[in-house]
């Protein structure tokens, strides 16, 4: 076996034309709506713990109960008062020249003493418990079908983010151990959706499909962020207990109607039209959709093209992982920003990234149709583009100083928009090279993704003991390095065509005869599909 492409050429052939099923109001929508909620669920259940730490644990500014109660120093021209509702009040005061009027931000008295190391360990816990499952999943999926799988696993999501609130106020090693069986129930998730979106997705519509099901990522830290802010300061149960509860009840509702709306494959949904059932089984094949039980494992560890979306989901795992576990810190401890200042900052990268995902898988699929480029060149120009945001916009972060606050904003904004052409790169990479196998694929590249997860709160705590700006840029500069390394491998190891060893899972399918969707504009996209089954015509 070859850590380079082992694909077969697909480009003597010509595509003759399938009756195509819109996608508006179709099965295959239902689906990618609720693969976008669930993923939202994921996301906002992950992330609310980096925002309701701040409000969980006691800072410097409101832990100081010597010397500074209702004194008003020359060093920090600050009042702080302490009221009967368990609030730190901070009055920042200008000079007697200033024109500005003076400002109030509250903190609220957190209830745990945990140190800068314990709370990056609570973070990481998701991680560490998200690692054991990523690769069983992928198994589990092709056997079960991702329905079951992810539908169960988003249940016991739930249950820990309720949970939280009573485990960590209890022992932290007992909310350590509710975070790690949260993240073991998580790491099913990607797995289960590629492997369902292998059965349910054809080619023209791959990019678009891929693009909507993962903006719930975005979407969910959107919310999260802005959400669990505002509820830290004026939520019940101290603020952040109510995030909890919010998330965990929310989320219990979605997986009542993903058991009631989803359906593993199109041959078993009661709901789908006949048109859009032959549609979707004629492009991708009849053999995609039957689970398997022998999985090739040789071919699949040694193939280049596997291990290019191993790569590229390492590098933007890394820099997603440090952003979405610190981004609040960054923001407070950089820039000084109060709590609800940081959880709508917070949000706003991820509003550029979700709008811009849904227009990369439209803009991914119309070069590809349009035979502008083919499946691989496409596939390595979007994921190239979504390196350069790191790029541009780490490098000018680390240029600013503590008075660049919203700029620093704007830069993210910059890096969460071109990070999210990564929808039309190596997220939808695994279903043209190996659509029967991309449960399989993903649940090992999530794994090795998982990784950063772990070290990136680790390396992030050990950078900024001091939480100084000087020290956030080190963190940048990292990011920097992992994205640009992952990014030239990923270009030089990267396919878009399907497998010989994929090719041989699908039933009746036989290399030497080779089906097609449309027309000679799309010469250079491997179809997976039985020539017996369809009746169609070799055209040489």
């Amino acid at each position: 076996m070859s850590l380079f492409s082992s694909s077969y050429n697909w480009s003597r052939h010509v595509m003759p034309h399938f009756d195509r099923a819109p996608l508006v109001c179709s099965q295959r929508l239902t689906l990618a709506v609720m693969t976008f909620l669930g993923t939202f669920f994921v996301y906002a259940e992950r992330v609310n713990l980096s925002v309701a730490i701040l409000c969980m644990v006691r800072t410097g500014d409101a832990f100081n109960t010597t010397a500074s109660i209702g004194q008003d120093t020359e060093t920090t021209g600050n009042d702080v008062t302490f009221n009967a509702t368990s609030t730190w009040q901070v009055i920042n005061r200008t000079d007697s020249n200033s024109k500005q009027n003076s400002s109030m931000t509250s903190y609220d008295l957190g209830e745990f003493d945990w140190d800068k190391s314990e709370q990056s360990f609570l973070l990481s816990m998701y991680f560490y418990g998200y690692l054991f499952t990523q690769i069983p999943s992928g198994w589990l999926s092709s056997r079960l079908g991702g329905r079951r799988v992810w539908g169960f696993c988003q249940f016991v999501s739930a249950i820990c983010t309720l949970l939280t609130p009573v485990s960590a106020r209890t022992h932290f090693y007992l909310a350590c151990a509710v975070r790690f069986l949260h993240g073991f129930a998580s790491g099913l998730t990607f797995p289960a959706i590629s492997a369902l979106l292998g059965r349910w997705t054809p080619p023209l519509d791959r990019s678009k499909i891929v693009a909507i099901s993962f903006s719930g990522l975005p979407f969910g830290m959107i919310v999260s962020f802005a959400i669990s802010g505002i509820l830290c300061e004026n939520g019940f149960d101290n603020g952040w207990g109510s995030i909890f509860y919010l998330w965990g009840i929310s989320n219990l509702v979605w997986v009542v109607a993903w058991f009631y709306l989803i359906a593993d494959s199109p041959g078993e949904d009661t709901r789908i039209s006949t048109r859009e059932k032959e549609y979707i089984l004629n492009s991708i094949g009849k053999g995609v959709v039957k689970r398997k039980d022998r999985i090739p494992w040789v071919p699949i560890l040694t193939s280049g093209p596997v291990w290019a979306i191993f790569i590229g989901d390492f590098g933007t795992a890394y820099t997603g992982h440090t952003l979405v576990t610190s981004l609040p810190m960054f923001l407070k401890e950089a820039f000084e920003l109060d709590i609800k200042k940081t959880g709508i900052l917070s949000s706003v990268p991820y509003i550029t990234e979700f709008v811009t995902a849904l227009i990369v898988g439209q803009v991914a699929d119309e070069v590809i149709e349009k035979g502008w480029l083919n499946v691989k060149n496409t596939r390595k120009l979007f994921q190239s583009i979504s390196c350069s945001g790191h790029v541009i916009a780490f490098c000018a972060l680390i240029q600013l100083d503590s008075s660049g606050r919203y700029w620093a904003v704007v830069l993210l904004c910059v890096y969460t928009s071109l990070k999210s052409f990564n929808r039309g790169g190596c997220i939808a990479n695994n279903l043209d090279i190996a659509p029967s196998y991309a449960g399989i694929i993903t649940g090992v590249s999530y794994t090795i993704s998982t990784v950063p997860g772990i070290i990136a709160p680790v390396i992030v705590g050990a950078l900024t003991p001091n939480k100084t700006l000087e020290e956030w840029r080190l963190v940048f500069y990292v990011c920097v390095g992992v994205s640009v390394c992952c990014s030239i491998l990923y270009v030089i190891l990267a396919d878009g065509e399907l497998q010989s060893w994929a090719a041989t899972g699908l039933d009746g399918f036989n290399m030497e005869k080779n089906y097609f969707i449309k027309d000679n504009s799309l010469d250079a996209m491997a179809l997976t599909g039985n020539g017996k089954d369809l009746d169609i015509a070799k055209i040489s």
